[in-house]
């Protein structure tokens, strides 16, 4: 992984004009970070906000990124953050976890201080396997003040993120485990985002710990809502209330991010995947990531190891 490490500095973020902004004004880009669409990323990626805000006169606009969750704190000096088409202004100490998929934007006072650190999904759900509480707080975007202990720790992942030492991926994880950690519980101290007080967010529970044992056996949204005692239509409307998706697309979802790690870190052929997680058509496989990826399998694994851009 450490051969794939320079090209997480790269982007396919223009440099900010007169015309660029007026054509973001238009459609919402997606912009590739780090290497999200075409190489393995590093453990996580952390890096100041002056680094790239400077590069675009401290206003980045509208975009949003696929695969990788974002926690930015600013440290001084303030701005602003659109997340979703609301606006929020940042100060001293100003938190903001940007999750995977949805927009966002920024304004920041010139000079701005503070880091950026960036993990790929693969990483976030590693870590939050087992806490689902977690993802599902982290899995809404938000503002919120951070405490020091925060700040402590986002300074301390900067400075792991910068050092060559002996077991820094390990440590870079443990780290990342910390943040997340103190980031929700942060969240749901402010009230920025409800937790355990959701509607029927022991059934959520439920649903989320049975999905982890049977997502291999292709269970359907009846299969788990009989197991719950539930109707179809009332799981789905507890999922859609807590994660803004279908029970449906949770199922997706899991089998797909179980194949992306496959697709990701093994040499094994795609209709082998498909098979290992219980397909019997590999064009099916191949229709189910492609409808919760937007690419499919095949296209997922030639990005992420094609040949590097130009430098």
């Amino acid at each position: 992984m450490a051969g794939c490490a320079k090209y997480l500095y790269d982007s396919n973020m223009p440099r900010e004009s007169a015309h660029s902004r007026a054509k973001a004004a238009t459609a919402i880009q997606t912009f590739s970070l780090f290497g999200e669409s075409a190489h393995l990323p590093d453990v996580l990626h952390c890096e100041t906000i002056a680094a790239r805000s400077a590069l675009h006169d401290w206003e980045l606009s509208p975009h949003r990124h696929g695969q990788l969750h974002q926690l930015l704190l600013l440290t001084t000096g303030g701005g602003a953050v659109q997340l979703e088409g609301q606006r929020v202004a940042l100060a001293p100490l100003s938190l903001v976890n940007i999750a995977a998929g949805d927009v966002h934007a920024f304004s920041f006072q010139r000079g701005t201080q503070g880091w950026v650190t960036t993990l790929a999904d693969e990483l976030l759900g590693e870590i939050l396997a087992q806490a689902g509480d977690v993802r599902r707080a982290l899995a809404q975007s938000f503002v919120i003040t951070a405490n020091e202990t925060i700040r402590d720790a986002v300074a301390r992942i900067a400075e792991e993120f910068n050092d060559r030492s002996t077991a820094r991926a390990l440590v870079l994880r443990g780290l990342a485990a910390t943040l997340l950690g103190l980031v929700a519980r942060a969240a749901a101290a402010a009230a920025e985002i409800v937790t355990a007080d959701l509607p029927d967010s022991n059934l959520l529970r439920r649903f989320e710990a049975l999905l982890e044992t049977q997502f291999l056996n292709h269970w359907s949204v009846s299969d788990y809502a009989r197991a719950l005692a539930v109707s179809p239509t009332h799981l789905s409307r507890v999922t859609r209330a807590a994660t803004g998706r279908a029970a449906s697309y949770l199922i997706d979802e899991r089998i797909v991010r179980e194949a992306r790690r496959n697709l990701a870190y093994t040499q094994l052929q795609i209709a082998t995947i498909a098979d290992t997680l219980g397909f019997n058509d590999a064009a099916y496989f191949s229709r189910v990531f492609t409808r919760v990826t937007g690419v499919s399998p095949r296209q997922f694994r030639s990005q992420l190891f094609a040949s590097p851009p130009a430098q």
